[in-house]
């Protein structure tokens, strides 16, 4: 019998740049809407992955940090929980799944999310004329009123793996390929099946630079951080 996949992501973070070309990319792979000035001042901003700058040093001396930031997809999600329609669940691939035709919008959710990683929809989507065309058919396009989040673009693993059983082959280390894997120019996003040992994503949960954010609580996610190499720090330590 196959064993169940659980999908994860590792994010190096020696190698992230803080481009955003994972954002994006992301932005567009999910029909999320374009976000004006107003978004950022009032907090309603939509990001489904974002990159987190911290500052270390003293000018001149200054060097920058960049922590890619996304749905940690938690085995013990805190926001599951207390949703009251079921509209967020685990299913029995690791993935932390939002019915969005389900959701009522009572934004427990997003008060019980410790990384700050859901999103209310505040306002009808709306795009400008010149990228109509270029929304995603297989992603929703959701309406006011509801929570959304990061899916690690569940839409390509649906189609990579109904493609593999048509092909009657199993899905291999590599095959699924989320749009913010896809656009990272460093490599620095790896995905893949954390229960598949030869998996490259398995490899860097056991490398000793890993990290789980905020793993202190809990809630067991299944993404992965390398530290980064701190090229002025002693010879074999790391930040």
């Amino acid at each position: 019998m196959a064993v169940e996949r659980k999908w994860g992501m590792a994010v190096d973070a020696d190698k992230c740049t803080g481009c955003q070309a994972c954002v994006v990319a992301c932005q567009s792979e999910n029909n999320i809407p374009v976000n004006e000035p107003d978004h950022f001042l009032q907090r309603r901003a939509i990001q489904w992955i974002r990159i987190e700058r911290y500052w270390e040093g003293e000018f001149p001396d200054v060097r920058a940090r960049f922590v890619p930031m996304l749905c940690q997809h938690c085995e013990n999600a805190p926001c599951e929980s207390v949703c009251p329609v079921f509209a967020t669940y685990h299913n029995n691939e690791g993935l932390n799944v939002q019915v969005y035709n389900r959701c009522i919008g009572t934004r427990f959710c997003a008060n019980n999310d410790p990384w700050n990683v859901r999103f209310f929809n505040f306002w009808e989507p709306v795009w400008p004329e010149t990228l109509r065309n270029q929304l995603n058919t297989d992603v929703s396009v959701r309406s006011r009123g509801i929570m959304e989040k990061c899916t690690f673009c569940i839409q390509r693993i649906r189609r990579t793996t109904r493609d593999a059983g048509l092909e009657g082959r199993e899905v291999t280390d590599g095959d699924v390929v989320p749009a913010c894997v896809q656009a990272c120019p460093t490599n620095a996003l790896v995905f893949g099946d954390l229960n598949d040992h030869d998996s490259q994503v398995a490899h860097l949960r056991e490398d000793g630079r890993q990290y789980r954010i905020l793993d202190h609580l809990g809630t067991e996610p299944s993404v992965y951080y390398m530290a980064k190499i701190d090229p002025y720090a002693a010879e074999g330590e790391h930040a």
